[in-house]
Formats: structure tokens, C-alpha cells, sequence
């Protein structure tokens, strides 16, 4: 059995977990995985298959690499490095937090954990692709200053109130997690 079959059983064993959400985003209304709500089951499960998952971080990117322990074929996952700035937090604090942040994101994303979907619970209905590309663009905003310009290009791209409405709860909600009230 190569790595790639292993790991696709892991994922269906996974499926089958009885998994419970316990972060809560109280801002946007969502129930989301922590870490400790499936890792220490994929640890197991993990365990069970013969299989490994190593997290590492360079500057620019972080890897999950998930190894075959039988026979040393890897898969790797991985997400390019970001940055955090919370209130009242030290750099290590900062660092801290992302780390963990990806260090989910990662399993995630290896282990296909469905998630909440913030982008499209935050999609006007009678969206247009100008309007969701701002809102887009506002989510990918790494400062105030990127999401004050993001959020003005996006009230331009509004046409109708849904649309303006679901812009300013984009703005509103990224700016919360810049700020560091929000998880």
C-alpha cells in the first residue's frame, strides 16, 4: 500500500470520527475545528495506518509532510507563511499564533476537515463577481492600512444594499481579526 492509499484511508476512517466543533467565531456566528478537536483522533488514526505528519516552517512557507513510516514515501502540504499582530501580544506571542493558525489550516486541507466557509456566508445573494472579488480582496488584506484601501475599491464595486451590506460585514470582520478580537 503506497502513501497516497493510506492516507485516503485515514481520511474516511476520520470521516466517520464523531468530531465536535468547539471554536466559535462570535463575530461571524460559526462554529469551526480547534486543533485539539480532531488531532489527537487523527494521531490515532495516524497510528493505525502507519503514518506520520510533521509540521515545519521556513520564512516563506509551511509544510505538512505526512510520511509513510514502512517505507519513507511522503506527501507534502503546504501554505505560504503570514503574519499576525494582536493587541497587547509580544512577537513570540505573534509567531505563536500562526503557527497554530497553519499548523490547522494544514491538517485541514491534508485530511479534507470541512469547514465553515466564511467567503460564501458572506456572499449577497444576488451577488456579482465584482463584489465578491472585493470581498475577496478585503479577506486577504495583512493590515488596517491594505483593508481601508481594499474596503473603499469595494463599496465602488457595490450595486445594490445586499451587496454594500455584505462588504462592510467582510471589512468589519477582517478588521476584528487584524485587530485581534476574533479568532
Amino acid at each position: 500500500m503506497n502513501v497516497y492509499k493510506k492516507l485516503m484511508a485515514a481520511r474516511l476512517e476520520l470521516q466517520r470520527a464523531p468530531l465536535k466543533k468547539s471554536g466559535h467565531n462570535k463575530f461571524a456566528g460559526y462554529s469551526y475545528f480547534e486543533l485539539g478537536d480532531f488531532l489527537p483522533t487523527v494521531q490515532e488514526i495516524f497510528a493505525k495506518h502507519q503514518l506520520a505528519g510533521v509540521v515545519s516552517f521556513a520564512s516563506d512557507i509551511a509544510t505538512l509532510r505526512i510520511v509513510d513510516i514502512e517505507d519513507g514515501q511522503h506527501i507534502e502540504i503546504t501554505s505560504p507563511m503570514s503574519s499576525a499582530a494582536l493587541k497587547g501580544c509580544h512577537e513570540v506571542q505573534n509567531l505563536g499564533a500562526v503557527q497554530t493558525y497553519l499548523r490547522r489550516y494544514l491538517w485541514v486541507t491534508a485530511l479534507e476537515i470541512v469547514e465553515h466557509d466564511a467567503i460564501d456566508g458572506q456572499m449577497p445573494a444576488e451577488g456579482s463577481n465584482r463584489a465578491s472579488e472585493a470581498i475577496l480582496a478585503i479577506g486577504a488584506t495583512q493590515t488596517l492600512d491594505e483593508l481601508k484601501n481594499a474596503y473603499t475599491t469595494a463599496l465602488g464595486a457595490c450595486k445594490t444594499p445586499s451587496e454594500k451590506k455584505a462588504i462592510i460585514a467582510a471589512k468589519d470582520k477582517r478588521k476584528a481579526e487584524l485587530d485581534g478580537t476574533t479568532n
